[in-house]
Order: C-alpha cells, then structure tokens, then sequence
C-alpha cells in the first residue's frame, strides 16, 4: 500500500472574489484534478466558496456557482483566496476577514492566487510571512501594507501560507505543494505531463516584469541602453563602450540605472545574464562550462559563484532539482 493510499483525501477551499482571476483560479484546481488522475485514486477534493451563494462573476465575464458560503463551509484542510482583477477593497467585507481569520485560528494553511495576497493582508494574516504578488499590483501592496515582506518570486510557500503571482503561476505553486507530500514528487511529475508543462518552475524564480512597465515612456536611452546589453550577453560591454556608444558618461549612465532601477549597470548586466543562463540551464542540455561561456563568464567556477549568490541554488544543484520533478 502506498504513502498516498494511506492518507485521507484533503478538503481544498477555493474563495472566489467578485472580479476574480479564471487563469489563476483554474491553473490551480486542474493541477489538483490531474495529481488525482495521476494518483489513480482521489487525493483533493476541491470546493468552490464564496461571501453567499449568488453566482459569482469573473474578470473576464464568466458566471460560477459556489458550493458553499462561508457562513455553511465545511472543514477545509486548505483555503487559497482568488482574487480579484483589478483590486476592489470593498470586496473585502468585515464577515469575510473575520472568516478568514477564524481559519487561521484554526491553523488551516492559507493560500492566495493573484490579489488574493491583498485580501489576507487586510485580514492581518500575512505579518511574519514571505508573500507575493502579481507584479502589477506589487507597488499598491507594498504601499497599502509596509510591514509585509513582499517578493518578486512567481510564488512563496512560507510555512502555512502559500501565496503566487497569478496566471499559471498557480500551476507552479501547486505542483510544488503536491511534491511537498510522501511520494509526492512521482504524483506532481506525472500532473505535470498531463498538463503539457515541460517544467515546473522553482519557487526562487522572479517574475519578469516588462521594463516599459518601470520605465514608462519617459526614459527610451535607458531602454536603448538596456536593448543593448541583451543583444550582448556572450561578450559583455564594459560602462565606458556602453557610455561611449550612447553619448552619455559614464556618471550619467550610472545614475540613470540608479535612478530607475534601483541598481548599478554592473549589476543589472550581471541579472540579465544570469537569467539567460537560467533559461539555457533548464531547457537545453548544453553543459555548465558551455552555458557559462555563451553568458560572459570567464569560468564555470565564477558562473556558479553569481548563479548561487542570485538565485540560492548551484547550476548543478537547480539542475538536480528541476530533475526530481520529472
């Protein structure tokens, strides 16, 4: 008999929020419904909860009954917040925080998908967690909530709190969770084939936000600056040529890249070439000394030096993990 067949089959909760994200909220249950698939037996129960039992409306128009209310749920071994698209506070009545609160009374993990992680901010059950956020709201949470460690990660499970940008990042968050039980890495691994995902991403893997989104249209010689240094990854420019080749001195560009994006030029290069080393490193097969090459590094034992420094895992060792998945 197996781990899995010896565990009882966990109530999952699903809070869906006026205005609620469809990508976020089915990512995460469809990986549920594959684990059991994969499993051949029934490992989640997934419920559909909402403030009443009125259909409740997404984003992008679609109508959902909820199973239950939060006045009639039953016992959940797990609750995930799916928020809303755009963030509505109003949304956030008094009962409902006051609901959310009785459950961490409770010690039932909590989890929010997209703004999900803003709701249970304002219910106060985030102050002592790692949380994040999809990275267009990442500046209104931050604002609204101060005292919250707030990550740029595509997801963060912080003991009993799971939280994840949103879109398909749910798929990742889950994945990883179903890993996290006894034989769970088999289970997830099978979910994820069935799903078409060719690889789960880590936890420690930032969202990448658009450079015109910190940018603006304000700032196109920092942009052309910024174009330049990724179409030359393999041989790094030096400040002076990048200076020199965008009529600016060297002073002005390290003030620019201060200014905007709240790091020197050094070392917004250096993230530019870690993460395509990133990309080759989990989607190719090209060996270490190769990548670190095609990236600008002068040898494999520094390439693995930045990599660990950066990302918090050796090259060989986020190879070995991303392995385990699959």
């Amino acid at each position: 008999m197996s781990a899995y067949e010896q565990r009882p089959v966990k109530t999952v909760g699903f809070l869906v929020i006026q205005n609620f994200t469809t990508i976020g909220f089915a990512s995460a249950v469809e990986t549920l419904r594959m684990a059991n698939m994969a499993a051949r037996q029934p490992m989640y129960r997934t419920l559909i909860i909402a403030a009443s039992m009125e259909p409740v409306t997404a984003s992008n128009g679609m109508r959902i009954l909820p199973d239950y209310s939060t006045e009639d749920a039953p016992k959940l071994d797990m609750l995930f917040v799916v928020g809303s698209n755009p963030i509505v506070s109003n949304h956030s009545s008094r009962p409902l925080l006051t609901w959310l609160r009785k459950l961490a009374h409770l010690q039932v993990p909590l989890g929010g998908i997209c703004t999900g992680s803003h709701l249970l901010a304002r219910a106060d059950l985030l102050k002592g967690y790692r949380c994040t956020i999809h990275w267009e709201d990442y500046e209104a949470l931050t604002e609204r909530f101060p005292g919250i460690v707030i990550s740029n990660q595509l997801f963060e499970l912080d003991r009993d709190r799971y939280t994840c940008s949103g879109g398909v990042a749910a798929m990742d968050m889950t994945l990883q969770l179903i890993a996290r039980e006894p034989g769970g890495r088999d289970i997830a691994a099978h979910a994820a084939e069935l799903l078409l995902c060719d690889r789960a991403r880590g936890a420690q893997e930032r969202q990448r936000v658009p450079l015109r989104q910190k940018l603006g249209t304000s700032q196109p010689r920092l942009s052309q600056i910024v174009a330049i240094m990724e179409a030359n990854i393999e041989e790094p420019l030096g400040l002076e040529e990048l200076a020199q080749l965008n009529e600016v001195s060297v002073r002005q560009l390290e003030r620019l890249f201060h200014k905007h994006l709240k790091r020197t030029p050094s070392q917004y290069y250096l993230e530019l070439r870690l993460s395509r080393a990133r990309q080759l490193l989990l989607r190719s097969e090209s060996q270490v000394r190769d990548i670190a090459l095609a990236c600008g590094f002068v040898s494999p034992a520094h390439f693995s030096k930045c990599y660990s420094r950066y990302f918090g895992l050796s090259p060989m060792g986020e190879r070995r993990q991303v392995a385990c998945l699959h």
